[in-house]
């Protein structure tokens, strides 16, 4: 019996090694390659059980479902197989090659880790529809658009696309942010920063709409072709109504969570005309002035003037040269200073670009500036165009003579001349000088003198007033409570406003600010802060009723916000509500 004992207790340890040898851990994905507004399933899978199952980071996705765990035990032909999962549903929240890594799970006191999986991740793709999905019911009245100004512009020529979302009437948005952001790789972009997100009427398909401007980028292609503006993707929070009703008879609304990107856009560049372009292109494109200006035509050897190169107008300023101008050699020119004054709207750029040099002529003479020239190409005429400067001349009047030349106003040449005599050739410098001697004054009793003596002693009093003030003003411990707090609630109360469209944020803050009001006005508590207490203590100061009504329904829409979604539109009303209210109880109060 001992010896079948033995025999026994080896054959359990042995099936337990070999057992504790054969666990499986594993990951599996729904797709190796998905776009971003699709959704990807990830199962860790285990053929036994353990303690302590420990997920990755998912870095570069957002949970939007799980975990959710499920067990299978099957008996085929009297063996037992074993199996639990631990799944998971990921948002992925750019494009790229993404890793999920180990997950981990302690069997046995043995810690198995899964082999990470790496997933292709792409620009928005078509995702099939389904009528009985809440998500494509979602999609259906919620749409975003790419409104694009111009479809063939020429090369360096501006035109803009504009990202609207549209919602049907019935359906509302509490939140959006974005998930992919197209790059603009082929062309030179700026956005126009939305400072506030206004609501527009609008139509979408023949159906009437709300839409939101959410972008507004203009774009200068540098290739010529087809050029592919790139899908913006968002993940957009929306309430959407089903078919079910109250027992009010009306219809009930459901929450979820949809991903929407614009479709992609193609422009055809076209390049500009070969025929008649000059030599000096630089790759001006719009429509502009040129112009070449002194501060000074005449002035004397050692003197400087500004020579200032100026082009104004609209087209692509930030993307071309000025022209440089050739002086003569007898000028001593420094580099230009650069002054832009350029403004970029939907339209392009506008504005003025600049460059000033500083000139010293160091001879006596007369400097013609050569004319020189700007060339661009004008899209509205279709055709290259020149400006060319004025002529400039140049005198001056006092200063040594070169004794290799003068340039005069018949060419750039100089004309030869005999050498200057030594004598005369500094008679410009002036050798008199008109320096009239200071008159003293004596210090010793005089203005200054009893002012310094006696000021000192006359700010006595005034600096023991101040302090005898702001003595009060520190033992004022009610009084600075109440200003305390009345500045915290106009705080928070531009602080709901920075965040509208931030559901949560704005609710806290609004609820915060007028929490704040209350205790500078009313001098009360934290502790104190109930509905019927605040009503109590309105009524007692004579507030009248429909003031009353009107805060304690702000309070009672902050506490709503916790539990129900809010739109932008809501957002807004209880704002100016808030705004009205505190105005109005401040005259009442």
């Amino acid at each position: 019996m001992k010896k079948i004992a033995y025999i026994l207790v080896l054959i359990f340890f042995a099936s337990t090694t070999v057992f504790a040898q054969d666990v499986q851990f594993d990951t599996k994905v729904s797709k190796k390659k998905l776009g971003i507004n699709e959704r990807l399933r990830v199962d860790f899978t285990v053929n036994q059980d353990g303690d302590g199952f420990r997920p990755p980071s998912f870095e570069g996705f957002v949970v939007v479902g799980g975990p959710n765990q499920a067990i299978s035990r099957v008996s085929n032909n009297g063996k037992l197989t074993y199996s639990k999962t631990y799944g998971y549903f990921l948002q992925p929240q750019e494009r790229g090659t993404l890793t999920i890594d180990q997950a981990e799970i302690t069997i046995n006191g043995e810690v198995y880790k899964t082999p990470p999986v790496n997933v292709v991740v792409t620009a928005a793709v078509e995702v099939p529809k389904d009528p009985n999905d809440p998500t494509f019911l979602a999609k259906e009245n919620i749409h975003l658009v790419a409104e694009v100004s111009k479809t063939s512009p020429y090369i360096n020529e501006a035109f803009n696309v504009v990202y609207k979302l549209y919602v049907a009437p019935e359906t509302s948005v509490s939140n959006w942010r974005e998930l992919d952001s197209p790059k603009f790789a082929d062309f030179w972009s700026q956005n126009i920063d939305e400072k506030q997100f206004k609501i527009y009427d609008g139509e979408y398909d023949g159906e009437p709409y709300r839409y939101v401007i959410l972008r507004r980028t203009v774009l200068y292609p540098q290739k010529t072709g087809k050029l592919e503006i790139e899908p913006l993707s968002l993940s957009v929070a929306v309430s959407v109504p089903t078919n079910r009703r109250d027992i009010f008879g009306r219809r009930l609304t459901k929450n979820t969570n949809i991903t929407i990107s614009a479709p992609t856009r193609t422009i055809n560049v076209k390049a500009l005309p070969t025929a008649g372009k000059p030599d000096d292109f630089t790759g001006a494109v719009g429509d502009f002035d040129f112009a070449v200006r002194t501060d000074k035509n005449s002035l004397d050897a050692g003197e400087a003037f500004q020579l200032s190169v100026e082009i104004q107008g609209k087209g692509n300023l930030k993307l071309f040269p000025l022209p440089e101008p050739t002086l003569p050699s007898s000028l001593e020119v420094y580099e230009p200073e650069s002054e832009d004054r350029i403004r970029t709207n939907l339209a392009g750029m506008s504005g003025l670009k600049k460059e000033t040099y500083t000139v010293v002529p160091q001879y006596k003479g007369t400097y013609p500036i050569p004319q020189f020239s700007f060339t661009f190409f004008n899209p509205n005429t279709g055709k290259y165009e020149r400006q060319t400067s004025e002529n400039i001349i140049v005198t001056v009047e006092n200063g040594p003579t070169d004794s290799a030349g003068t340039i005069t106003q018949g060419g750039d040449l100089p004309q030869q001349q005999s050498v200057v005599a030594a004598d005369t050739q500094f008679e410009y410098i002036k050798l008199k000088t008109n320096l009239q001697p200071q008159k003293k004054e004596r210090f010793f009793k005089s203005k200054s003198f009893w002012a310094l003596t006696f000021g000192p002693l006359l700010l006595i009093p005034l600096a023991m007033i101040v302090r005898k003030k702001r003595m009060a003003y520190a033992n004022d411990v009610t009084g600075n409570r109440i200003r305390k707090a009345d500045k915290l609630a106009r705080k928070f109360l531009s602080a709901a406003k920075k965040n509208l469209g931030n559901q949560k944020e704005f609710y806290i803050a609004m609820e915060r600010a007028l929490h704040n009001y209350l205790k500078a006005k009313l001098n009360i508590t934290t502790s104190e802060m109930s509905k019927d207490r605040i009503t109590k203590l309105l009524n007692e100061r004579d507030l009248e009723n429909a003031t009353t009504i009107e805060f304690i329904s702000l309070l009672e829409s902050c506490e709503f916000a916790r539990y129900t979604p809010a739109s932008s539109v809501a957002m807004q009303q209880d704002y100016d509500k808030a705004v009205r209210v505190i105005s109005t109880m401040d005259k009442q109060l």
